[in-house]
């Protein structure tokens, strides 16, 4: 895997896990690594869907634990 795909892997990576650090750095990097602006907004795109998608079966898993009913009928998951 070369340089460019990897850092935008890792700029995904870091909105899923809500790092501004992570971030700044493997954005500046994936940029260094030649990519492009658009590029760069996509790989945060991904990381923002992954995250929601996290979010909706987090709340999910939630509702079941503590014994109540899901009633947001969400159909979000984790799938791009």
């Amino acid at each position: 895997m070369d340089e460019k795909t990897k850092e935008l892997i890792a700029i995904g990576s870091s909105v899923s896990a809500h790092c501004q650090p992570c971030l700044e750095y493997h954005a500046s990097k994936a940029r260094q690594a030649g990519a492009s602006e658009d590029e760069i907004a996509e790989a945060i795109e991904v990381g923002k869907m992954v995250n929601k998608g996290a979010g909706v079966q987090m709340q999910k898993f939630i509702i079941k634990l503590a014994g109540g009913e899901d009633h947001t009928h969400d159909q979000s998951t984790c799938r791009l």
